[in-house]
């Protein structure tokens, strides 16, 4: 017997799913655009963990 919170879980999963791909494709032009940006962001905090890192090796 298939358990009853298990169940549940797998359709709100699954609804969560489709509200998100179609959420996704209405504000299409708004999700590229917070990508990009995001992708800069990690970028920078990249950047910025590395000279640290690298300032650290220098000192040895």
């Amino acid at each position: 017997m298939v358990d009853k919170a298990g169940l549940g879980s797998l359709i709100a999963g699954l609804v969560l799913i489709a509200l998100g791909a179609y959420g996704i494709f209405m504000y299409l032009p708004d999700v590229i655009t917070v990508l990009k940006g995001s992708l800069g962001i990690i970028a920078l905090l990249i950047g910025i963990f590395l000279a640290i890192i690298g300032v650290f090796i220098m000192k040895e």
